[in-house]
Order: structure tokens, then C-alpha cells, then sequence
């Protein structure tokens, strides 16, 4: 297997592949400079209901809208389209707690969406959907033995960032931002560190309650009993997940996320990685040189990741698809946006 696009080569061997990703809000997706997955603050909550739509139908349905950024940037959500195009895989949705009733066929755990945890509790209900993520894994036990696991949440890498800090992880996150907004969520983070700290909260799910977002104990949840192979795709905020599993004595997952994440110079991916005791494998598809310059501006820092873009490309290269043949499917599923 080619190293220059995959950094490691897994041992897996499996039959029945799927890709599934979880949907949350948080309504810190709404606080302006806090996330750029959206035209704006106020319309980030509907970017999980508007990529779920890209990826299942290959168009956004429910808006007159094209799945680039205001600079002309395809979004994570185009790439994970077109991996699902090119490996025949139908991706599973599973909608943790959306502000908005999703417009495709998600497995529903009736969360609610994450509140601003400045102002209150962010995910009162975690211990149920911890157990409903449960539920949904061994349902998803008995359609795979291989799970690309992704997530949907605008501002998750905030959230991720309170949860990794309070949990004891010297974190730096990520941002679809090229210009990362470290100051605002460091703000933000500070007050949730001292809630936690009030309350005296050392429990994972207490933490979650606090400062996090819907799909991490669902996410959580899928991971503790997922009975094949499992690997998380994403970064930062799928390793917030990874921090809440150890904290509960759970193993840990695996990620795949991509390299614009691990050499974003404003995070910290890998030491934060190596600080939880996770394992990451990084994709990295040279956009640079791909032949569409919207595209490109992932290669600049912009987007990085998402919906499961990373993981999406590690599963075709897992199930033999080469790296011009996943190169080549991102690049007329691009071009067919212009």
C-alpha cells in the first residue's frame, strides 16, 4: 500500500465494510467566529442536515445552495460523496441531537441538541445516550465488520477542546478556519474549566454533561459495542470521544483523519494524540496538485476535515481502491459542483 497517501497500512480483514456518521448541534455553532462549517453563525446548525443530504442524494436538496465555502472550497462533505460513489457503499446516519429534523433516513437515538455550556448544562441527558449509542452499535454489529466511524458537528471542535482540557489533555483543536479562532475558544473553554472545577466533575460522562456535544456518548456509546473492526474518522473531536472511552476504562479506537489536520501548526493533533494514548492514521491526498484549486485550499488550511472526509479515504484505500482511483473520484465529484 502506497505510504505517501496512507501513513501506516492497517491489518484488517473484514467482508462487510460500512461507513456511518453521527449528526449534533451545538449551539456554540452559533456563536459568531466560533465555526466556519456555514454560510453563517446562525445556518451552521443545518450543515449536518445539508451534508447528510450531499452524501446520500449527491446534491443538497432542502436549500438552494452549493456545497462549497464563500471562497469556492469544497466542503468534507464532497469528498465523502464521492468515496461513497466510488466503493458502492451506502453510509449510515445516525442523528444524536439536530436543532432541525433531518431530510434522509438517520437511525434516531431522540437526543436533543447541545446547549452553550457557558449558560447551563450542555448535554443533560448523556448517561441515555451513552446507552442509546450502545444500542446502536450492536444493531450495526449485525451489518459490518468493518465501521468508518464519522461525525457532523459545527463548533465540535470546541467542545472537543473543553472536554479534552478538562479532562486533563494540554489540547490544541483544530478549525475549518484557515485562521483559526484560538483566543474565542480558549474563552470559551476557560469558563467551562471552571464549572467543572466547581462542581469538583472527575467523571468522563460529567465532563460531557458539562462541556460537550451530543455525538461524543452516542459516538461513546456505538464504540463499546461495536463488535468488528472499528476506527473513528476524524480528528480533534473524534478524539475527545477517545479521551471520554479511556476515562470510562473503555478502549480506545483508532482514527483517520487527514493531513491538513496533523500539520495544522495552530493545534497540536499528534501530541495530543500520543498525551490520550490514541492511535491515528493520516490520509493525505495531495489536493495540491489534484487539478481543481478550490479543492487546493485544503492544502492552505482551510476546512481540513469533516464529515468523515478522512476516514471516507482510508476506507477506499482499505478496500483496495488506488490512489489515483480516489484522487480521480474527488475530482469529477468536484467539478460537478462548479
Amino acid at each position: 500500500m502506497d505510504m505517501t497517501f496512507l501513513s501506516e497500512s492497517p491489518s484488517i480483514e473484514f467482508s462487510r465494510p460500512l461507513f456511518a456518521s453521527v449528526l449534533g448541534n451545538t449551539a456554540l455553532s452559533m456563536v459568531p467566529g466560533v465555526s466556519g462549517a456555514g454560510p453563517s453563525p446562525k445556518k451552521t446548525v443545518f450543515t449536518p442536515i445539508l451534508d447528510a443530504e450531499m452524501i446520500t442524494t449527491g446534491a443538497i436538496t432542502s436549500m438552494p445552495l452549493k456545497p462549497n465555502t464563500p471562497t469556492g472550497c469544497p466542503t468534507p462533505a464532497v469528498i465523502t460523496r464521492a468515496m461513497a460513489t466510488l466503493t458502492g457503499i451506502e453510509p449510515v446516519f445516525v442523528n444524536a441531537g439536530l436543532f432541525n429534523p433531518p431530510t434522509v433516513p438517520c437511525i434516531d437515538v431522540y437526543g436533543a441538541p447541545g446547549g452553550d455550556p457557558r449558560e447551563g448544562d450542555a448535554v443533560p441527558t448523556v448517561r441515555d445516550l451513552l446507552t442509546a449509542g450502545e444500542r446502536v452499535g450492536r444493531l450495526l454489529s449485525r451489518c459490518a465488520d468493518l465501521l468508518v466511524l464519522g461525525e457532523c458537528v459545527p463548533g465540535g471542535t470546541t467542545t472537543a477542546l473543553c472536554v479534552l482540557r478538562a479532562l486533563g489533555y494540554e489540547a490544541r483543536v483544530s478549525s475549518s478556519f484557515v485562521e483559526n479562532p484560538v483566543h474565542l475558544k480558549d474563552e470559551i473553554c476557560r469558563g467551562v474549566l471552571e464549572r467543572v472545577e466547581s462542581e469538583g466533575a472527575t467523571d468522563a460522562l460529567d465532563v460531557v454533561r458539562i462541556g460537550g456535544d451530543p455525538m461524543m456518548p452516542v459516538a461513546a456509546g456505538i464504540a463499546s459495542t461495536f463488535e468488528g473492526t472499528l476506527v473513528f474518522a476524524g480528528g480533534t473531536q473524534m478524539l475527545a470521544v477517545d479521551a471520554v472511552l479511556k476515562g470510562l476504562g473503555r478502549s480506545m479506537v483508532p482514527l483517520a483523519t487527514t493531513e491538513y489536520v496533523r500539520t495544522d501548526a495552530s493545534a497540536n493533533f499528534e501530541e495530543a494524540v500520543a498525551a490520550v494514548g490514541a492511535k491515528a492514521y493520516y490520509v493525505d491526498p495531495d489536493f495540491g496538485t489534484i487539478g481543481d484549486a478550490g479543492i487546493g485550499r485544503y492544502c492552505e488550511g482551510e476546512v481540513k476535515e469533516g464529515m468523515g472526509a478522512g476516514g471516507a479515504m482510508f476506507l477506499a484505500r482499505v478496500m483496495g481502491y488506488s490512489e489515483e482511483e480516489i484522487r480521480s473520484a474527488i475530482l469529477s465529484t468536484v467539478r460537478s459542483f462548479r
